[in-house]
């Protein structure tokens, strides 16, 4: 059945949480705020739990276990499990599971759980409101998880931990901070609330709305003001290019605290092997995407266009360029990675191949920049 006629039965154990959770915080946060107040302690407890579990989700449910970007201390991790079970978007294992096949099957409408082709509404919640056969987690996906104790642990007693972690303990600061309603309502529902949805931003907006300056082969976009809301995510047509990036925001300067937190964390020893794109590889994707686009607008004007011709030959001296200096990369990275005989390996040594990535890329980005004065 395809799935713009699948009728899937109604998942009512998320569309009451979902609802229930929404209507408090909707209605009772602010009518309880109007009458009694919150102190600010309350509100204090509301960020720390707020960015605890926000970041739980970005930096270990997503770019630590579903997509093994880096290694963690266990200390962290167990943070991670504890913190991220209190945002309530399952375990670990049975997350993982459905996200590794939508960047398998990224835009799929019957293989992608939250395909955005589906629609926004569908890739925010929707698909989560019924039992579609497109959102029952494949487990094969996540065979490696099941060698990760905490992972196992958390999956085995979720329901429990759960309960613990958004009930229990807003209930322990509430009562010792002397504001036990304003902060079960603050720290507890308006945070779970807000959780919920800037994670389903990633999975909804972040491939409507935004650039795509590294691939359009899928749908999924680069977006500034979604990376301020989603920990750093909201840079996501790098992430569907990359995903195997630590980084979402690769550049500096772009907003992403979950880089930030994994990178210092590696300073101190609790996270180590992060994995990077190579800038050369990053670089490539970027000019690809601007022939492609630069191509496209070319092909709009009229062909009496007497500087048309003209434009068409230096795009194209350009275009060889760009595929003599990749290939001129690859055959490096070829060399390198078949390397077997040490007379090979010693040829290789003496190359400074970091200063060389680095004149490659600065050659690309040269070039970048020439063909977007080329642009018609």
């Amino acid at each position: 059945m395809a799935p713009a006629t699948e009728h899937a039965p109604i998942d009512w154990i998320t569309t009451v949480l979902f609802s229930a959770t929404f209507a408090v915080a909707a209605i009772g946060v602010p009518l309880y705020g109007w009458g009694v107040g919150y102190s600010a302690a309350s509100w204090v407890w509301f960020a720390v739990f707020l960015v605890a579990t926000g970041l739980s989700i970005t930096a270990g449910y997503h770019r630590l276990w579903a997509h093994r970007t880096y290694e963690a201390h266990w200390s962290v991790r167990l943070a991670f499990m504890l913190f991220g079970a209190m945002a309530i978007q399952n375990s670990i294992y049975v997350w993982a599971a459905g996200h590794r096949p939508h960047h398998r099957f990224v835009d799929d409408e019957h293989q992608d759980p939250y395909s955005a082709r589906r629609g926004l509404w569908f890739s925010h919640m929707g698909w989560m409101l019924r039992h579609h056969r497109s959102g029952e987690p494949d487990f094969r996906y996540v065979r490696d998880l099941e060698r990760d104790p905490i992972v196992m642990f958390q999956h085995r007693h979720y329901v429990p931990i759960v309960l613990a972690m958004n009930i229990l303990l807003p209930t322990v600061v509430g009562v010792s901070s002397g504001d036990l309603w304003g902060t079960l309502l603050l720290a507890g529902v308006l945070r779970l609330v807000i959780n919920h949805h800037v994670t389903f931003f990633i999975n909804s907006l972040a491939h409507y709305w935004g650039k795509q300056p590294y691939t359009d082969e899928n749908s999924a976009r680069d977006n500034p003001v979604l990376a301020l809301l989603t920990y750093g995510e909201g840079y996501h047509n790098f992430h569907h290019s990359f995903a195997h990036d630590y980084r979402n925001g690769f550049c500096w300067w772009q907003w992403d605290p979950s880089k930030w937190l994994i990178r210092v964390m590696s300073y101190v020893g609790l996270a180590r092997k992060l994995r990077v794109t190579p800038a050369v590889v990053i670089e490539r994707a970027r000019l690809d995407m601007q022939f492609k686009r630069t191509l496209q607008r070319m092909a709009q004007k009229s062909a009496a266009d007497d500087r048309l011709a003209l434009l068409r030959e230096r795009i194209a001296r350009e275009y060889e360029a760009f595929t003599a200096t990749v290939a001129e990369w690859s055959a490096v990275q070829e060399a390198r990675m078949a390397a077997t005989r040490e007379r090979v390996v010693e040829q290789l040594e003496r190359v400074d191949l970091k200063a060389y990535a680095r004149e490659i890329e600065a050659r690309l980005r040269a070039q970048r920049r020439r063909v977007a004065l080329l642009a018609p």
